[in-house]
């Protein structure tokens, strides 16, 4: 079979909705469609969704992308579903969803997670037992900041008890979607990671782990069965199908999360390769054949959606979130200041401005911690700020600030990786939205002081990683088509001239941090809001 006419319909599930596309084994994209889906942010940490708008938005783009690609249905092989991560939906016995689903942003959970993390001697927090379990035996820890499945479940059960006892099954959004394709509850081994109740030491062979379930106090039944995410899940649903447009018995695979599917979707497939992401949130993450842990720093190898594999994971909080933030809170705030009625393509504009304004920002600071920091530290209490503004500076210099800030987070967490893979990354291959940006990509060349590799068609790394994940479960296609077949846009390499500039401006930025973190957690107490606004009719 051709690569280039077998097509795989992926489903991309982000934050800020579901991006369906045909995409080629070869990585060609025949036709995509997007539609937004809201995110519910409640006083106290709360970050939810609708699930049911993610379904009705799913089936709709996915059909628009269908009928646009005008591909015949026997040359679609699978369909292959990628989304968000860390997130929980509760579902009963018929897969209806009992309540908002909590998503990755989602911190109301930490409170409820010191109160369980019980233990006369801790270590940074945890109980020294249960941590070295937990290291031993899945490679990392539940985050403080209350924002795994773990914490969502803890908070689900003590502030929306009615709920956790009507839950069959707590899974991850990718997992739900897959639900509601084939009617079965499955999760795959490296989606089940952050909930932190499994032995991963074998990446072939993942599977729950006694100790771990009753460290954690989840019951083994609300949790599902595991396969690998090259595994064909089952075939589509006959309604579904028909409803797409799809050949019945279509088969479905088990897929991935949105990191370990830009892993393959960027062509950094080989070990010491890596790949930055910028979306609405942003990491650097590599693959190596070890399996390792870094709690200081919130770094460690885990399993691969390719297998036998391990991955190292790391995330940036807040990065292309960051522009959308100086968009609508601060250049076009809708208040009487704004009289357009149209607003342009602010992010083209903001690159010409970005790009006319001297490295450094003139000495004006962005801290990008808008919802608080997962790596090199783990703090949900840290704010952004804009710092050392005078009256000389204008919007040009804190937009450049903004650019700035992200990519001296991407240095400061670069710095731990390579550190943690002990040597350099000769390059990185630059996804997602953030990587349309040419002087974007030059900055963060600039600030990293490494080379960096703009993938063709970004935005499009988590389909294809679907895609390729697909091929691989067909037997239709191997790791070395991936790398082989990933086009690279621009190469940027590191200005000389802006060295002395961005290594004075990183260790400020490393000061500002050690500064406000104190403040920061005073200032940012969290509150435990109650369980009823989330509640929803099925």
């Amino acid at each position: 079979m051709n690569s280039n006419d077998t097509y795989v319909l992926a489903i991309d599930l982000g934050t800020s909705g579901p991006k369906s596309a045909l995409v080629s084994l070869s990585g060609e994209v025949a036709a995509t469609a997007f539609e937004e889906t809201p995110v519910i942010l409640i006083p106290g940490g709360g970050a939810e969704q609708d699930p049911g708008c993610w379904w009705k938005t799913i089936t709709s783009t996915a059909k628009k992308a269908i009928d646009t690609a005008k591909i015949p249905a026997d040359r679609i092989a699978a369909v292959s579903v990628t989304s968000q991560w860390s997130g929980t939906v509760a579902v009963d016995r018929s897969g209806n969803h009992l309540m908002n689903a909590i998503i990755w942003m989602d911190s109301r959970g930490a409170d409820v997670l010191k109160e369980e993390m019980r233990g006369l001697f801790k270590f940074e927090g945890y109980p020294i037992g249960s941590l070295i379990s937990w290291l031993k035996l899945t490679g990392g820890a539940p985050a403080k900041s209350g924002k795994d499945p773990m914490a969502h479940i803890y908070w689900i059960r003590k502030y929306c008890s009615d709920v956790y006892r009507n839950t069959y099954k707590f899974l991850e959004p990718k997992d739900y979607i897959n639900l509601r394709l084939t009617g079965k509850f499955a999760s795959t081994f490296d989606t089940i990671l952050m909930h932190w109740v499994c032995d991963n030491r074998d990446p072939n062979n993942v599977r729950y782990s006694d100790k771990l379930l009753k460290i954690a106090g989840i019951e083994r039944d609300k949790l599902p069965d595991l396969i690998r995410a090259v595994d064909i899940l089952g075939p589509l649903k006959n309604d579904v199908a028909e409803q797409l447009g799809l050949k019945q018995g279509t088969p479905v695979i088990g897929g991935t999360p949105d990191v370990p599917s830009a892993a393959v979707g960027s062509g950094a497939v080989k070990d010491y390769e890596g790949h930055l992401y910028i979306g609405t949130s942003s990491w650097i993450c590599t693959h190596v054949p070890f399996k390792k842990t870094d709690m200081f720093h919130a770094i460690g190898s885990f399993p691969s959606p390719i297998p036998g594999r391990y991955l190292v994971l790391t995330e940036q909080e807040c990065a292309g979130k960051c522009l959308m933030w100086l968009r609508d809170n601060l250049l076009y705030h809708k208040d009487e200041l704004l009289h357009e009625e149209n607003l342009p393509d602010i992010y083209k504009i903001l690159d010409k401005i970005v790009a006319r304004t001297p490295a450094g920002a003139n000495n004006v600071m962005f801290t990008p911690w808008l919802y608080g920091e997962r790596t090199p530290v783990e703090d949900h209490h840290i704010r952004s700020s804009l710092f050392n503004l005078s009256l000389e500076n204008t919007r040009e210099d804190i937009a450049r600030a903004v650019f700035e800030g992200v990519a001296m987070n991407q240095r400061w967490l670069l710095m731990y990786e390579e550190k943690f893979m002990k040597r350099p990354f000769a390059h990185l291959n630059f996804i997602g939205g953030g990587a349309n940006s040419d002087i974007w990509s030059q900055i963060i060349a600039d600030v990293t002081n490494r080379k960096i590799r703009q993938v063709a068609d970004p935005l499009y790394a988590n389909a294809r990683g679907a895609t390729f994940l697909a091929g691989i479960a067909l037997g239709l296609m191997s790791t070395d088509d991936i790398s082989q077949g990933t086009k690279i846009k621009a190469e940027y390499t590191p200005n000389p001239a802006h060295r002395k500039i961005y290594d004075e401006l990183f260790a400020e930025y490393l000061n500002l941090y050690t500064i406000h973190k104190k403040v920061c957690a005073r200032v940012n107490t969290r509150t435990v809001d109650s369980c009823a606004p989330t509640l929803q009719a099925n």
